[in-house]
């Protein structure tokens, strides 16, 4: 039996959020490297849970921390859960939990990491 085409964790959770075709919603960003590229075939979140994964419209702040909860359980019994954070460190995605993380935390990761380098190169 055909695979139906496989669509970004992005478009299939804007689409579940939004309820609007793909062609309303915009163009995914291209993995950073090719080889980047598949990890997302084995995502757990791309099964029924995509709407866990980005916030709707005013969502309250409790509603936001419940969901993001929720999200970052799935991501941690998910396979690619290294690969799908690194996706979103490498491009980076501004919105949603991606590989356990928030946008917020993602951010910190960020600036540890631009820190760290500085810190190595005067230290060179």
């Amino acid at each position: 039996m055909p695979h139906p085409p496989r669509q970004s964790l992005q478009v299939a959770a804007v689409q579940s959020l939004q309820g609007r075709p793909a062609a309303a919603v915009p163009k995914p960003r291209v993995p950073a490297r090719e080889e980047d590229g598949p990890w997302h075939a084995d995502a757990v979140c791309r099964r029924d849970e995509a709407g866990l994964f980005f916030a709707p419209s005013k969502e309250p702040t409790a509603a936001r921390l419940s969901r993001e909860d929720a999200a970052k359980r799935v991501c941690a019994r998910c396979p690619v859960m290294i690969s799908c954070r690194e996706h979103a460190l490498l491009q980076p995605e501004p919105y949603g939990v991606w590989g356990g993380l928030t946008a917020a935390e993602r951010r910190v990761v960020l600036a540890r990491r631009r820190r760290r380098a500085v810190e190595l190169r005067e230290a060179s």
